[in-house]
């Protein structure tokens, strides 16, 4: 994603922010009573930079443990601050795990989240006899053998536009729980195995449920044509175990 440098106006600016972060040590992306979220951290940074109470605007809100490549806010400031040093600037007020790569002043109508097209999402495997120390933050260990082919035909079942109700953690509270899905594929890079995902939008553990099911598929607890019928089901009792999130990463947002 490129961010242009953009002059600075004698005006409230609305400005864009892209981000990485190592979500292990957050309890998310959304502010939480406690105050230990990546949201909350770069809003006290902000804070500091501009003197002004930050409301931030999140292009997806990620879970406590998941990271994020690229993660994208927009927020409104009288800052006169260039728009080309705020992330230097931000990055100084910022723990090491969480990084600003990018800035821009975006027109007023720019919402983070709904102008965003699309999201896409990696979830990564570690499949070996042992665990590895240092990947061990950012994937599942998985040590089992999988069906890789069986995975990938159950695959099939979920892409495109579906009721994903049997895939999310809460439904209640959703307007809408039908969801396209663009892509979703499965490729196996030595030991790893990433399971990558584009879609409009996902719900609340969709990802990680999907993980958890198409693993049983792998495990040959379920059969490809199961997954199809937990799907129409529209009844997460039917669905797999949710995976645990180190292995979920945010890709990328496009625009």
């Amino acid at each position: 994603m490129e961010f242009a440098i953009c002059i600075r106006l004698n005006q409230m600016q609305n400005i864009k922010l892209a981000l990485a972060y190592d979500g292990t040590n957050y309890h998310g992306f959304a502010t939480q009573p406690d105050g230990n979220t990546v949201s909350d951290t770069l809003k006290k940074a902000l804070a500091q930079l501009t003197s002004e109470e930050i409301k931030l605007i999140t292009a997806s809100r990620t879970d406590a443990g998941v990271h994020a490549k690229c993660q994208v806010v927009n927020f409104l400031t009288n800052s006169t601050i260039p728009i080309e040093s705020f992330p230097k600037a931000i990055n100084s007020r910022l723990p090491e795990d969480i990084v600003v790569y990018g800035a821009c002043q975006v027109s007023d109508s720019f919402h983070a989240r709904f102008s965003a097209k699309f999201r896409r999402y990696r979830y990564s495997i570690l499949t070996a006899k042992y665990p590895d120390v240092f990947s061990r933050r950012y994937t599942y260990w998985v040590p089992w053998q999988l069906h890789l082919e069986d995975m990938r035909q159950a695959t099939n079942f979920l892409a495109g536009t579906h009721d994903f109700s049997a895939f999310a953690s809460e439904v209640k509270s959703v307007k809408n729980p039908v969801r396209n899905v663009e892509e979703l594929s499965i490729a196996q890079e030595g030991a790893f195995i990433h399971f990558d995902f584009k879609a409009n939008a996902f719900l609340h553990g969709m990802i990680r449920t999907i993980v958890g099911t198409l693993l049983d598929v792998g495990r040959e607890k379920l059969t490809p044509k199961e997954v199809k019928d937990i799907l129409e089901s529209k009844d997460r009792a039917n669905a797999g175990a949710l995976a645990p999130p180190q292995g979920l990463c945010l890709m990328e947002v496009g625009y």
